[in-house]
């Protein structure tokens, strides 16, 4: 969530990154009429140069990914498309440092996450990347409310400071009714909504969406499609969304295509 002005109202959540120093948010509408979509910057927040991957099964080498060059910029709405076993998921994970490349660069906001070790590695995407599952991942015994906490209990935010912020997040995607209702009790929309609040509960720089609307219906499918043009848009979030859905790609910005680990 991008925050309002520091200078702003003394009341409201912080919403720093974990860990870090925040500024003031006081209300969903407030955040957003504060945050315009930024323009293009000069330089790219992600710049992706010569990366390939490839598995080892015995004596096959299989590549999944071959000689990938990308650029992705502050602001910017991506759809990565392709038949299955193209490549886009893995390519998703590596810009989201689940997976390492076997060679090239992936820098983001000038880190090469390439080359960090796997600790490091977890703490970059802690700190940096907001995950959107098909499936949304929730833990089933916690309410809406504390999996969307859940990943800032590993700060040093105080429980008052993460309650307002979860609050916020959850006010974001229409959810404030719900927040004590475990998954069981929600439609699939409403629990995508949930998986949508806790990726940005950190305020991360990269959403990282993979299928994000597969599992629901078309209507339930579009209301998350909004949701997230409109963080991209008013919030100024940047997303890369894996999809077979060209009606979901629509929404991007640009759409990329993948065919046999290739850009095309």
């Amino acid at each position: 969530m991008r925050c309002a002005s520091a200078a702003g109202p003394s009341q409201g959540a912080s919403c720093a990154p974990p860990g870090g120093v925040g500024v003031v948010m006081t209300d969903p509408d407030d955040v957003l009429a504060a945050a315009p979509a930024p323009a293009a910057a000069a330089d790219p927040l992600v710049t992706i140069r010569d990366l390939t991957k490839y598995y080892v099964r015995g004596d096959q080498v299989i590549p999944v990914l071959v000689g990938i060059n990308l650029d992705i910029f502050a602001g910017d709405y991506v759809a990565l498309m392709g038949p299955s076993g193209s490549g886009k998921s893995t390519l998703l994970n590596l810009l989201a440092g689940i997976d390492k490349p076997t060679s090239g660069e992936i820098h983001v906001a000038g880190v090469d996450i390439a080359q960090l070790s796997e600790r490091d590695l977890a703490a970059w995407r802690s700190a940096n990347v907001g995950f959107i599952f098909q499936f949304y991942n929730l833990m089933p015994v916690l309410s809406a409310f504390d999996n969307v906490e859940l990943p800032l209990l590993l700060t040093p935010l105080s429980r008052k400071d993460r309650r307002e912020r979860v609050e916020t997040a959850l006010a974001l995607v229409g959810l404030t009714d719900r927040k004590e209702h475990y998954p069981n009790e929600l439609s699939g929309g409403q629990q995508q909504r949930v998986a949508i609040a806790r990726a940005l509960i950190g305020d991360p720089t990269l959403i990282v969406a993979d299928e994000p609307t597969g599992d629901l219906d078309r209507a339930t499918a579009e209301e998350i499609l909004a949701l997230l043009e409109r963080l991209n848009r008013e919030v100024g979030k940047t997303i890369v969304m894996v999809t077979h859905d060209p009606k979901a790609a629509e929404k991007a910005h640009r759409v990329i295509h993948l065919e046999k680990g290739v850009l095309t």
